[in-house]
């Protein structure tokens, strides 16, 4: 603040500060028009507007703020950053760029804009100058993580491993480091050791690297255990190489093991490539009871039976790119003559099903899902599972089952890596990616016309 700002709005801007950090947005805001009202030239005011109006989600106003705030310190890199981020955000990709680079023009040595404007060429698929910036933000600072989680996301999807798992180390601090009181995992000698495997990230990262319990049993381990998220809980305990299993929703020892480990760490001390993945599927096994119990109930549906998915967990920060928006896009698909299609959707698309009038050859099993282990047992009575990138996706390669998985072409998940059709990860699955960014109609008309021949071609198979 300058050395002249009045005392009140000093104090109101020092309120809004403290509402912001609090969450309470709203309070926030009201301090910082009234600091704004006694002393409207205070950049700094403006600019924690601006930051309040992106978490509102009111991106215009919050456009407008900064650029109030640079106009009375047009010299403030970080506000700059700031802007850049948010256009960014909002694929305004022409003013990023322009934003980051006056920022890098007032500061040339900021490792932050380098890595952001690496961000905004990987977003564009330029990704040799994305990993220059990333790697410049490094020289800058070696020890600045964002970059380097930022360049494992390069190295990752262009399957360059060895580099990759390591600056994937990067990722946030994981809180289990701080409550196990025993060592984290680094690849040392398993034998007739007890290894607790933690969870991170999202239900499909869990049943992806939950594949490397069977590798550390098989490297010695006496035990291993996991910890998961609650709905994967019954599914991951009838893996035959895991001792048992725990959610994170319950009590769970803070001793008792010698190591734990991330599950996305395990690739890293396994030295994990291209031709040398886990591959071997399946892993994951539905309950026989109710696999049966959903026969039955599918028993109007003889087959060929399809599954469905369409959106993933809203929550996901590339959600809005790689779900499908509404049902009613899937119409070529569902029009498909002697496919009986099956619904395993669930969250919020699930419940908007409720309010659409339901296409007859769409069987709705939503409801009846309550975890992935009732999931399975269903997937385990499908012929082929079509879904968005979500952790179904997951489940239907570790069960072995044949899914077709729909890419977008926006900033597509690492772990499809480029220009694949198939995983490496999951034999089974066949990958069918966007051409055009936000159009779902051409990927969809492929698989349309491929599933009009699929039925025959299952058959004989």
């Amino acid at each position: 603040m300058p050395i002249d700002c009045p005392p009140e709005a000093q104090h109101q801007f020092e309120e809004g500060n403290r509402l912001l950090q609090q969450g309470d947005l709203a309070g926030a805001q009201a301090h910082y028009k009234l600091a704004l009202a006694i002393a409207p030239e205070l950049a700094e005011v403006w600019a924690n507007l601006a930051l309040l109006q992106e978490r509102k989600g009111e991106t215009a106003d919050a456009i407008g703020s900064y650029s109030r705030a640079l106009a009375l310190q047009p010299t403030n890199t970080q506000i700059y950053l700031n802007l850049g981020v948010l256009l960014l955000n909002h694929k305004r990709f022409d003013d990023a760029e322009l934003a980051f680079k006056q920022a890098l023009e007032l500061s040339a040595h900021s490792a932050p804009t380098w890595s952001s404007l690496g961000v905004l060429w990987a977003c564009r698929k330029r990704e040799d100058e994305a990993e220059a910036c990333y790697r410049r933000a490094l020289a800058i600072d070696p020890h600045y993580a964002r970059a380097q989680f930022n360049l494992s996301y390069i190295l990752m999807r262009q399957g360059r491993f060895e580099e990759g798992w390591q600056t994937r180390e990067a990722r946030s601090d994981d809180p289990l480091g701080r409550y196990f009181t025993f060592a984290r995992w680094r690849g040392e000698d398993l034998a007739g050791k007890s290894i607790i495997i933690g969870f991170e990230a999202g239900f499909g990262d869990m049943i992806q690297f939950v594949r490397y319990a069977t590798l550390l049993k098989a490297h010695g381990a006496q035990r291993v255990s996991l910890l998961c998220h609650p709905p994967l809980k019954t599914l991951l305990a009838r893996m035959p190489t895991v001792d048992d299993v725990y959610g994170y929703d319950e009590a769970v020892p803070q001793s008792g093991w010698d190591y734990w480990c991330p599950p996305m760490s395990l690739p890293l001390h396994f030295g994990t490539r291209l031709d040398s993945i886990p591959a071997q599927v399946p892993y994951l096994f539905a309950d026989a009871l109710k696999a049966a119990q959903w026969q039955d109930r599918l028993e109007n549906h003889p087959g060929p039976r399809v599954g469905l998915v369409w959106q993933g967990n809203p929550a996901f920060e590339n959600d809005r790119d790689r779900s499908i928006p509404a049902l009613d896009v899937l119409a070529p698909l569902l029009g498909t003559p002697g496919i009986h299609f099956v619904s395993l959707q669930k969250g919020p698309a699930e419940a908007a099903q409720h309010h659409v009038r339901m296409p007859q050859s769409l069987f709705v099993a939503g409801p009846q899902l309550h975890n992935f282990d009732d999931t399975a047992a269903l997937i385990a009575n499908l012929d082929l599972i079509i879904t968005v990138d979500s952790a179904v996706a997951h489940l239907a390669g570790a069960m072995g089952k044949p899914c077709w998985v729909l890419l977008p072409d926006y900033r597509p998940d690492w772990r499809w890596l480029t220009g694949r059709t198939d995983s490496p990860w999951y034999p089974t699955l066949r990958l069918i990616q966007q051409t055009t960014a936000g159009d779902w109609a051409s990927p969809l008309a492929t698989v349309a016309q491929d599933l009009r021949n699929w039925p025959s071609s299952h058959t004989k198979g």
